[in-house]
């Protein structure tokens, strides 16, 4: 009778494993030992670290700080490339960027191009030295594209009519930063036909950057331009007007 009434308290499994051979092996083992390593970190690129480094750590330089190293060149003759452009200025400091433009549609020069250096009192110094020189019997006009006013106006420009473009075009500069595009063109139409006429704006502002292009059908009429509004008086300020 005991042992009726021990089997049944026995629970199940126990008595299954004493009464097998797995009860032997199972007491005779040495205990398991589980050991854990720990995974191993991923590795991370030294160069990719160093990237998103220096992105991080960059300084975005502000709008009117580049505007104010980057200057106009007019007039200049046909002939003139990239580099002889890069080495006119070079020894005035050190030209990050020198680049003519090009008629897209005849692909000749328009005799005015673009340098920038790398301070604002290296493109003074520039300015200085260079403008009014002669350069293959023409006189270049250098100027900073615009300089830096208090006060920016960051509000959205109005959407102005289509520009039309012409080899026929001149370069409008010093204008002040209350002309617009329609003032422009009402001053030029006064004194002949004009094709069009446009300001350049900062993007994404309504404010000047100093200086806009008007376009012409002939050759004649870009003459008469430059002899007729250059030093012209025009929202109180005397523009220049030369060759694009």
């Amino acid at each position: 009778m005991a042992t009726a009434i021990s089997s049944l308290v026995t629970p199940p499994t126990l008595h299954r494993r004493c009464l097998g051979p797995a009860c032997v092996s199972v007491s005779v083992c040495t205990p398991i030992r589980i050991s854990f390593r720990p995974a191993a970190a991923p590795q991370v690129s030294r160069r990719g670290s160093a990237l998103r480094v220096s992105a991080s750590s960059a300084v975005l330089e502000a709008p009117e700080a580049v505007a104010a190293r980057k200057l106009y060149v007019g007039n200049i003759p046909r002939t003139v490339t990239n580099d002889e452009l890069r080495d006119m200025f070079a020894a005035h400091g050190t030209v990050e960027r020198a680049e003519v433009m090009y008629d897209k549609y005849t692909n000749r020069s328009r005799r005015f191009g673009f340098v920038t250096m790398s301070t604002a009192e290296e493109a003074n110094a520039a300015v200085e030295a260079l403008n009014g020189t002669e350069v293959g019997d023409r006189k270049i006009k250098v100027n900073v594209t615009e300089s830096f006013l208090p006060n920016i106006d960051r509000s959205a420009p109005e959407p102005e009519a289509l520009f039309v473009d012409s080899q026929y075009k001149v370069y409008v500069g010093n204008l002040a930063k209350t002309v617009t595009t329609e003032v422009l063109k009402n001053f030029f139409s006064e004194k002949g036909n004009i094709l069009s006429a446009t300001v350049s704006h900062i993007p994404g502002t309504s404010k000047s950057k100093g200086y806009g292009f008007v376009t012409f059908s002939s050759e004649e009429e870009v003459e008469a331009a430059v002899a007729t509004f250059n030093n012209a008086e025009l929202e109180g300020q005397l523009i220049r007007v030369n060759r694009a």
